[in-house]
């Protein structure tokens, strides 16, 4: 389901040195800056007005749990992130640092690795940081000096359509970090996404739930035939889709996991990490949704429980 998303015109704003830290967060001014956060500013809508405030503050909730299962399952030592909140990011969860310097940091858009993700809103990794010609150096005195961070990688955190925050995962041995790694990292924000999508959407049962997937919902509880008959010829009136007459696929809250890490691409073994599962455990369950669904692979699966709501 794409979310509904509008977006307003961002204001550049000049941000300075925050007391007590040895880094400016300075921004720039002119066409170029305003090119750089022209899409970070953003106000999200269901219905309604939502505030960045309230994606930057589930962000914040649920990245802890994501930085400790990527930490886990891959074994990178250090992880860290945040959300955006106007025109920059704001580094506000870690484990394995060294101090609190990232704490806190401001990250403007194109400023170091994680300001380049803000800017090209892709994933970004550097094997060296201190010497690396492709991002700039604004952060190395933390980053480099204060945390001894050799490869580094930054991934955007997406809801819906907005670049909302960026996850980083670093090691201080001088090796590379791998594509395993890497490729983890990004089904956790990938899922994280979602998670956060999921939180923002209105409870159905509230004001403001569609009335026609209302009237179809009574359809398809109604034993009457008479009385059924009427509804749908009204449903049918009114624009609405034929509401299904057969029961509807019900699905294990395990295998509907699995099949949405399916859909960000996750390979058995990462769904199997990330679920704290064995692979065959895994594929048992796929298979499961599959038969339900009466499709014969994993990607069927997928499109089919979409398709039926499911995801």
């Amino acid at each position: 389901m794409r979310l509904p998303l509008r977006c307003d015109d961002a204001v550049p704003r000049r941000l300075h040195r925050r007391p007590g830290r040895g880094i400016p967060t300075r921004g720039g001014s002119g066409a170029e800056s305003r090119r750089d956060i022209h899409h970070l500013d953003r106000r999200w809508s269901w219905g309604g007005r939502m505030d960045d405030d309230v994606v930057a503050d589930w962000i914040d909730r649920l990245l802890p749990e994501r930085l400790r299962w990527l930490e886990r399952s891959t074994g990178v030592p250090v992880v860290f992130g945040g959300s955006t909140s106007k025109t920059r990011l704001v580094i506000g969860r870690l484990r394995g640092t060294y101090g609190t310097g990232l704490s806190g940091l401001e990250v403007r858009p194109g400023t170091g690795l994680g300001g380049r993700v803000l800017r090209d809103r892709t994933p970004h990794r550097v094997n060296d940081y201190a010497r690396t010609a492709d991002i700039t150096h604004e952060y190395d005195p933390i980053v480099v000096r204060q945390e001894r961070l050799t490869s580094v990688f930054a991934l955007p955190i997406t809801v819906g359509d907005a670049v909302c925050g960026v996850l980083y995962g670093a090691v201080r041995d001088h090796l590379p970090v791998g594509d395993r790694a890497v490729r983890t990292a990004e089904v956790a924000v990938a899922q994280l996404g979602r998670d956060v999508e999921e939180r923002l959407r209105p409870d159905p049962g509230l004001d403001g739930a569609d009335p026609l997937a209302e009237l179809a919902a009574v359809i398809a509880e109604t034993d009457d035939e008479a009385l059924r008959t009427r509804l749908m010829r009204i449903h049918r009136e009114l624009g609405g889709r034929e509401p299904a007459t057969e029961p509807q696929v019900t699905l294990a809250p395990r295998e509907v996991e699995a099949l949405r890490l399916v859909e960000v691409g996750a390979s058995n073994v990462e769904i199997a990490a990330r679920m704290g599962l064995s692979p065959q455990t895994v594929k048992t369950y796929l298979r499961n949704a599959a038969r339900k669904l009466a499709v014969r692979n994993r990607t069927a699966a997928v499109h089919a429980a979409r398709t039926a709501g499911l995801l």
